[in-house]
């Protein structure tokens, strides 16, 4: 009897090594941040040691209070560590990450299974985009990440996907590029004519993908994931839209391409008359030339003294005498 209680004993106390300081230790990947818990409580910095939120001011004033959320202490990559028995450690990936815009990590049936998300544009056109997201975790913010909200992915997703179809809906061309792409005399894309949304939204991208960055700036204070990039790759018209839009489109082409050689034929001609006029100028120039030398040195004849014309105007008689062949005199 004294034996069994001694082994149950033994083996208690081999099971306690085992499960409370073997699998005590613990280490952090590169890519991983850890937080302790301390009886379910996360360990905290001490409020001195806090440091003012820069995502804040990115928060309208009203939210401020909302999203205040206490700063812990990270475990940063490494080890190993150790933990109490009463203490849990909770990892997150810190890597950056891609994900469909389209997709609905709630019901991954809707979008089309993920794959094209829908949206209005002003001109009451159902469009579908289609592109990624890259998000990180954001090391600052794990409070809110882990602790904050129960699936922080699928807020930020959403709260993405309300700013993009407000954006879509009441987009319009800045008024300096919809100028310039009146004025252009070639197009260079299919997507030419500006003042309607879709096209406008094809021509400027870019600036669509940089407002969304600007507008999710404050989601690592909300959510404790920081958007990197959006990448907005694609804009799709429904079929009967995309047609029409493509035969106007071809129309403007062909207009733009007349205007082109009409502008090319008009620039040719002005070419060749500044280049005649050039060649005229210098061909009086150059007979107009000799002449002006010529009276320059009668010029100094005349002031070099009296009988110097006289003299000269022999000479050249006298050379004209000698290159003719027949001389008819006037008898007196």
């Amino acid at each position: 009897m004294l034996a069994s209680i001694l082994g149950i004993f033994v083996g208690f106390l081999g099971w306690a090594f085992v499960r409370y300081v073997l699998f005590s230790f613990y280490t952090v990947d590169q890519n991983e941040r850890a937080v302790k818990t301390i009886f379910g409580r996360a360990e905290r910095l001490p409020a001195g040691v806090r440091q003012e939120d820069p995502f804040t001011e990115y928060l309208r004033p009203d939210e401020r209070d909302r999203y205040v959320y206490p700063q812990l202490r990270v475990i940063p990559p490494g080890g190993p560590y150790f933990k109490l028995p009463w203490e849990r450690i909770h990892k997150v990936s810190v890597a950056t990450q891609t994900v469909n815009m389209a997709v609905d990590l709630e019901d991954p049936r809707a979008n089309g299974g993920g794959t094209v998300l829908d949206a209005v544009t002003k001109d009451q056109l159902n469009v579908g985009l289609k592109g990624q997201i890259r998000y990180r975790v954001s090391e600052r913010h794990l409070y809110a990440y882990m602790f904050g909200v129960k699936t922080p992915i699928v807020h930020v997703l959403a709260y993405f996907v309300a700013i993009l179809r407000e954006r879509i809906a009441n987009f319009e061309a800045p008024p300096a590029l919809a100028n310039a792409a009146a004025l252009a005399s070639q197009p260079t894309d299919a997507s030419a004519v500006s003042g309607v949304s879709i096209n406008d939204l094809r021509k400027n991208l870019r600036d669509l993908n940089e407002h969304m960055d600007r507008e999710c700036l404050s989601s690592p204070a909300r959510y404790g994931i920081a958007l990197d990039a959006s990448l907005i790759t694609e804009i799709d018209a429904p079929s009967d839209v995309e047609s029409a839009m493509a035969a106007i489109n071809t129309a403007h082409n062909q207009v733009s391409s007349d205007i082109s050689l009409a502008q090319a034929a008009a620039d040719q001609k002005i070419v060749q008359s500044k280049r005649a006029v050039e060649i005229e100028t210098l061909k009086a120039q150059a007979e107009v030339e000799p002449l002006l030398a010529l009276a320059e040195q009668l010029r100094a004849l005349q002031a070099s003294g009296p009988g110097a014309m006289e003299l000269y105007l022999r000479n050249v008689r006298l050379n004209l005498f000698r290159q003719a062949e027949r001389v008819i005199m006037e008898v007196k």
